[in-house]
Parts: C-alpha cells; sequence; structure tokens
C-alpha cells in the first residue's frame, strides 16, 4: 500500500512530518496553521503559547446548526533509536508504508500522536463539498509534557459547547472519563550536625514502575514509600538511624522504581540488616504478585561528614511513612477505572533543601482537596510545609451525551459498535470542560500503536475509515 498524497488527510499528515514539531518547540506548526488559514480565508487566532483557533462557516443548510470544536495537539514525542541518526530540532520524519499496510517513520516515532488529528482537521477545513455545522477548529501545544497548551485557552475564544477530540479512540471506542488533579509539593529547610558514626545505604532496587495514571490500580511497589516503611519499622525496633540522604524517582507522573537512603547508624551493621530483611520478607509477600522483583540493597559507604539534626530525620521518616499513597478510590459506574489515586513520585535532597514532589489524580476535585488536606495535616504535624501547584480538571463521567449517542448512532449504521472507555490518567479535554462545565465532549481517532517509541505506527486503513465516520458524524449533526 502507498501513503498517496492526493488524499488530503495523507497530504496534511505528510506536510505534518515536514515540520519539527517536539514539545515547546511547535512554532513552525502553528505558523504553518495559521498560514493555512490564511490561504482559505478563514478566520484565524494564535495566542503567545502558538495554539491556534480556526473558524469555518456552516456548509449550506447547516447554518442552524449548533457549532462544533475539532480539537487536536500539534506536538509530538520525540524518540529514536539507537542506531539512527535524527536531529529532531531540524529534520523531517522519514514516512513509509509496511508490508502489513502500517504507516511507519524510519527509526523514529511517527507523530500521529496527534498527527493523524491534526491532518483530520486541516483536510476537513480545506473541503468545501463537506456537509458540517459551524466549525472551530483548535490546534493546541505542549499536550505531550503536562497538556500545557490547553491550560492557557479562555472562555471566549471557544465557539461551541459540543467537543470532538481527535486524540484517541482506536475507531470503536470513545473516552467518557479522564482524571484531574494536582501536584502536592512537599518542602523541608534542612539542618545537619556533625557526624562519627558509619554510615550506610539502604537501596530499593527490582521494583517495575510505570505510568502513575494508567499502572496505579495495580498497587505496584513505590520505592520512596518503601524506603520509609523499612526505616520506620527498624527504628521501631529500636535501631538507631538518623539521615544522611534521601532521593528516589525520577519523574513526578511515574511510579518510582528505586530509592537510596542514606543513613548513620551505631548499632552493629548485622543487626540492621537483620531488621531491614524482616521487613523485606514481608514486602515481598505483599507484593509477590504485584511487583515480584523486589529486593533491598543494604551497604556500608564509609563515614558521612554530616548527617541531618535527629528531629528532621525522624520528622522525614514519620511523613514518608505515614502519607496515603497509591490506589484510593475506584469508580461504582465503569468497571475497573481508578477515580482517586495518589502517587509519591519523587524525593530529592539538595544542599540544605528537601522536596517531594506528589501527583494526586481525581476525577472530582473535592477529592483532590480531600487528599490534599490530609498531605498538609500530616505535613504539619511532621514539621513539613505541604503546597499545592499545577492544579488541573478532571472530567468526570456524565451519563447523557447527546453527541455520544449521536457517534453510537452513526457507527452503528457503519456496522461498529462503539464502546466506552475511561482514563485515571490526563487529557487536554478537561481543560475545555472546566472552561466550558457544560460541554457535551467525546473522543475519537483511528487504530494506532506504539505512541512515545520508535514502534509507532498507524494503521492506514483505519485512518481511511475513520475520517469517513468522521465526516459522516458532522453531517449528521443538523
Amino acid at each position: 500500500m502507498e501513503f498517496d498524497l492526493s488524499r488530503k488527510i495523507n497530504y496534511y499528515f505528510n506536510e505534518l512530518a515536514m515540520i519539527p514539531r517536539a514539545s515547546r518547540k511547535e512554532k513552525a506548526a502553528s505558523d504553518y496553521i495559521v498560514s493555512f488559514a490564511k490561504e482559505h480565508g478563514l478566520n484565524w487566532k494564535q495566542d503567545k503559547v502558538w495554539n491556534v483557533l480556526v473558524d469555518k462557516p456552516a456548509s449550506a443548510g447547516y447554518e442552524d446548526a449548533e457549532p462544533v470544536i475539532l480539537q487536536a495537539h500539534l506536538d509530538m514525542v520525540c524518540e529514536k533509536t539507537k542506531d539512527t541518526v535524527h536531529d529532531f530540532d531540524t529534520d523531517p520524519l522519514k514516512l513509509y508504508v509496511d508490508e502489513e499496510g502500517w504507516l511507519r517513520a524510519e527509526g523514529t516515532t511517527l507523530g500521529c500522536d496527534d498527527g493523524y488529528g491534526v491532518a483530520y482537521m486541516l483536510a476537513i477545513l480545506d473541503d468545501d463539498t463537506l456537509p458540517h455545522p459551524p466549525l472551530q477548529c483548535v490546534f493546541t501545544t505542549m499536550e505531550e509534557i503536562g497538556l500545557l497548551g490547553a491550560r492557557e485557552l479562555k472562555a471566549e475564544d471557544l465557539h461551541a459547547r459540543k467537543m470532538i477530540n481527535l486524540d484517541g479512540g482506536g475507531e470503536v471506542c470513545t473516552t467518557v472519563s479522564c482524571a484531574g488533579g494536582a501536584t502536592a509539593v512537599v518542602r523541608k529547610e534542612l539542618r545537619f550536625n556533625p557526624n562519627a558514626d558509619p554510615t550506610y545505604l539502604l537501596g530499593i532496587r527490582g521494583l517495575s514502575g510505570g505510568h502513575s495514571g494508567g499502572l496505579i490500580h495495580m498497587e505496584k511497589g513505590n520505592a520512596n514509600i518503601l524506603a520509609a516503611r523499612i526505616l520506620y519499622e527498624a527504628r521501631k525496633e529500636g535501631i538507631d538511624l538518623n539521615i544522611v540522604s534521601f532521593n528516589g524517582g525520577q519523574k513526578y507522573n511515574a511510579i518510582p522504581r528505586e530509592a537510596d537512603v542514606v543513613f548513620t547508624s551505631h548499632d552493629h551493621p548485622e543487626t540492621i540488616d537483620a531488621a531491614f530483611r524482616r521487613t523485606e520478607a514481608c514486602i515481598k509477600e505483599e507484593l509477590e504478585f504485584s511487583d515480584s522483583g523486589f529486593c533491598i540493597e543494604f551497604t556500608p559507604v564509609g563515614t558521612a561528614a554530616e548527617k541531618l539534626e535527629r528531629s528532621i530525620s525522624d520528622s522525614l521518616i514519620d511523613f514518608f511513612f505515614l502519607v496515603p499513597d497509591g490506589y484510593i478510590h475506584h469508580s461504582m459506574v465503569i468497571d475497573g477505572l481508578t477515580t482517586a489515586s495518589l502517587n509519591m513520585g519523587t524525593v530529592e535532597m539538595n544542599g540544605s533543601h528537601l522536596e517531594c514532589r506528589n501527583l494526586i489524580r481525581t476525577a472530582i476535585a473535592s477529592q483532590t482537596d480531600e487528599l490534599f488536606h490530609k498531605m498538609e495535616r500530616i505535613g504539619e504535624l511532621c514539621g513539613l510545609d505541604v503546597v499545592l501547584e499545577d492544579r488541573f480538571p478532571g472530567w468526570n463521567y456524565t451519563k447523557d451525551s447527546p453527541l455520544r449517542d449521536k457517534l453510537k448512532e452513526v457507527m452503528a449504521q457503519r456496522g461498529i459498535t462503539i464502546e466506552e472507555e475511561a482514563t485515571h490518567g490526563g487529557l487536554e479535554v478537561s481543560f475545555f470542560k472546566g472552561i466550558v462545565p457544560d460541554m457535551d465532549i467525546i473522543t475519537y481517532g483511528p487504530v494506532a500503536y506504539g505512541a512515545h517509541t520508535p514502534e509507532e505506527r498507524l494503521d492506514l486503513a483505519s485512518y481511511y475509515r475513520a475520517y469517513d465516520s468522521l465526516c459522516a458524524l458532522l453531517a449528521a449533526l443538523h
């Protein structure tokens, strides 16, 4: 199968593939959309973060129909294989179709997340033969690094109360809910005393980690939490412990796989090791089916020059042991959906400062408040500051959605039964819902796999079918 550029959706996908568009570097792609709008005589707006909004009037006979927003993001995740020479700041993607009809890029991510959504929108804007209601196409930026572009949208710029997000769906699915939440940041000014005691490392190893939205319900081990538990239980047995440093996790939105705690003790190392191994054995049993690789590393590391003041060391162990973490609530409506969770993603000690970033995910704002207030109160009791940052709204499930019903109706006519799915991850649509609470939103898109990896691929047959289905849906919204 060839990638026939005479098809408009292929042409625009290819055009986008020629433009480097890593997150925070989407200006050239954004300017391309602006030039397109100018050439086609369409009203447009480009904001300070390079989001672009393009309006297209209704086709004949649809002037009285309710307007609809189409939305996709411009940026892509830039990953390549080790042996691929490619500069994502300057080089175009090299597209090809494999023997099974999948569109790919040579040695790199394809950018179909969300290039297909952008291509769909441009093709629709470019086709005056399609029947459709008034349209507003919203091209957002920086989706892949925290939905940052969508955060900048304003209510006065959005001209519809119906929206089709073109960033997922797999042709037979539509998303009906996603998590919101916030980052709870824990901070502590540190003070140190001189040290003459032997110094040791407690390392948490062997955990599998993963995305804190998609895998938190699997009850995987959190390296930071487990390190604190081991220290707490050893201290409860009378083991002398004084933290020198505590560092764990790499990204706040990932379940941490490893943590390193350097501490001092005047107890015999065999006594410390025995206490640690007792807790290790308990944790191994608890994680047998969810994170069976868990193990600890315990080793002497000489003698540190300084150690934390004992009261601060104790307060950190207490806080990390007491704070809630992991899976909290699940949906009573949607099977298998987590609706509230906490993830202590990173703990970092840098000089005289400690910072710990905890990602709260919930579908309901009041649950975010509750979890934060619990952390805040535990912080007060332990002498740590806890503040809420980077809050983002959720998209809670609503039973009634005329737009979802219309999608199901149109797809049923095409022989496809649409399934509903929900995610505990964050989606851009939550910001649209936050700006316009009564907005009726669906998601839709073709079959694609391997997002964010060089194995990313797009099923071309599905790509074509899904576009035709999207056009049929717009035609049905009269």
